[in-house]
């Protein structure tokens, strides 16, 4: 057994959420309910609660370098899961990281742009640098429809613009893209899964209720998870979209807004 190689290590490079739903919180909580092990590069400190973010506290472009060059250098990773990244700078920063992996490792990249209430979370130069020099590296991007049309300039109105979209990202560069269908209307709620496989589809019923604060974060990191564990890609996407879906059905009902999904239901009897 000592021989074996490590698994199931997911470096996390994300903003951190002091209400615990989403950023860095949400991405260790979904992972460790995978089963993997969480290491994170803290990009960001933010001041939010269910009701939105006030204030945000940015981390110098060395430390977020050194943190990530202290988890590679010591216990390693076998995929990295980005998140919030800001600006430009960390971007660009985040992206030579990736470059100089060697080996290569996979990544799994959320492209935080709009959050699930429409707000714009970067700015332009951000998000032509997230399409520009992430989206290539990119062995899964997760983008909601509103980022998915900011990465792709299409009109995403129907499940026919979600896999025009995916496949867009693809001839852009991403080994797979999955595009979610939350914003969609419709007692469904469809997600389109394209990569070197083909096509797939995975349909849940939409679940009532105000709690899908931190549902994109915990999505991602909990595909991160089953991947660095060594499942197949369309198994990670389809079982991570299934935790999520009951994740949101046990939510706790905290706070007044938004409130955070139930990561550790799956943990308890």
């Amino acid at each position: 057994m000592d021989n074996l190689e490590p698994r199931g290590r997911v470096l996390i490079i994300a903003g951190s959420d002091s209400g615990g739903g989403a950023g860095i919180q949400a991405d260790i909580k979904a992972v460790t309910a995978m089963g993997g092990y969480a290491a994170t590069a803290v990009t960001a400190v933010t001041v939010q609660t269910t009701l939105g973010v006030s204030a945000i506290h940015p981390v110098p472009l060395d430390i977020i370098k050194a943190q990530i060059e202290a988890v590679l250098s010591d216990i390693g990773a076998d995929v990295i899961k980005t998140g919030m990244l800001g600006n430009r700078e960390v971007v660009e920063l985040v992206a030579a990281c990736l470059d100089a992996c060697e080996p290569r490792i996979p990544l799994v990249l959320d492209p935080v742009m709009v959050a699930t209430s429409g707000d714009a979370l970067v700015d332009a130069g951000t998000e032509d640098a997230i399409r520009d020099r992430l989206l290539p590296l990119a062995d899964l991007v997760t983008p909601n429809i509103p980022e998915a049309e900011k990465l792709t300039g299409l009109t995403i109105e129907d499940i026919g613009g979600q896999m025009e979209a995916a496949h867009q990202l693809m001839a852009m560069g991403a080994r797979a893209a999955l595009v979610k269908g939350g914003h969609l209307e419709g007692p469904t709620v469809r997600d389109i899964l394209v990569s070197s496989r083909g096509l797939e589809m995975m349909e849940r019923p939409r679940l009532p209720g105000r709690n899908t604060h931190g549902t994109g974060c915990t999505l991602a990191s909990a595909i991160a998870g089953l991947l660095a564990d060594g499942a197949a890609l369309p198994d990670a996407v389809r079982r991570a979209g299934d935790y999520l879906h009951e994740a949101i059905a046990r939510a706790p009902g905290f706070g007044a807004g938004h409130g955070p999904v139930n990561h550790a239901w799956v943990m308890r009897p």
